[in-house]
């Protein structure tokens, strides 16, 4: 595999703590029977794949800061790099034993996302990127799609459940949207969304209320695949707004313009 050292270490990492989770997710098939279910099981999975990422990256890079979801900041030595690590992202689906969901690892250096790797342990699907590099799934270059038509163009979301906000919006999203494009999925895993649109399977992707570990990875993965990515406020980057549009070129304005369009 081409790359730099960072790119050799961030993949083989995530490759190592994929088996682990593949190994617990073969576990949650046996528990969704239970009365208790496999729910305090898979936060313990979480965590535990969160550690050894953790570990994994100091040992190899002790002077980088890390960032994660489950057990937050520690700043490193190196004020310029750190990593932003989402150890699980689909974790209702692993918990659900849906096998849709990924381990996502980016490295920032200074400000500035470098390197994404996005590994999908139930298909044995790597997605990774260097800046400047282009993007790739396991050995072979990717790219975004060559559609140009909205009508034959597939899409991909997250949906508001539980408390969360931004149900309303979406719906409205949806309204403009479903009735000029081929479909829209709703997978439930936003990294593995962005590598799709990488890698030509959708033609984008919107959602709003994502965190940094949701989407690092992924952003960089489209960009080098030749995507266009912008936070929903127009003006504003992804990773400080929480939102993202991804797209390739020839649909990107079309496709923007009804998620931004308020009625």
């Amino acid at each position: 595999m081409p790359g730099s050292a960072n790119l050799t270490v961030m993949v083989r990492t995530v490759r190592k703590v994929g088996r682990q989770l593949l190994r617990d997710f073969g576990e949650v098939e046996k528990l969704q029977v239970s009365v208790k279910g496999p729910g305090d099981f898979v936060s313990r999975a979480d965590r535990q794949a969160e550690q050894a990422l953790r570990e994994a990256l100091r040992e190899a890079r002790p002077t980088y800061g890390f960032v994660g979801e489950e057990g937050g900041e520690t700043r490193g030595e190196d004020p310029t790099r750190r990593w932003i690590v989402d150890p699980l992202d689909g974790t209702t689906n692993f918990l659900h034993g849906l096998p849709h969901w990924a381990v996502s690892v980016a490295l920032e250096h200074k400000g500035q996302i470098v390197a994404g790797v996005v590994h999908d342990p139930v298909k044995d699907e790597t997605f990774w990127a260097e800046k400047g590099e282009g993007a790739w799934l396991n050995e072979s270059r990717i790219r975004v799609s060559g559609r140009s038509r909205l009508s034959e163009a597939l899409f991909a979301t997250g949906i508001p459940f539980g408390a969360r906000d931004g149900l309303p919006q979406l719906l409205q999203d949806l309204a403009r949207l479903m009735p000029e494009c081929a479909g829209v999925r709703r997978m439930g895993s936003a990294a593995l969304d962005l590598a799709y649109v990488a890698a030509g399977r959708y033609e984008g992707f919107w959602e709003r209320a994502l965190l940094p570990w949701d989407m690092a990875a992924g952003l960089l993965i489209v960009q080098e695949a030749g995507g266009l990515v912008e936070a929903v406020a127009e003006g504003r980057k992804p990773l400080e707004d929480g939102s993202v549009i991804a797209a390739n070129a020839a649909l990107f304005d079309r496709f923007a313009r009804l998620v931004r369009r308020r009625d």
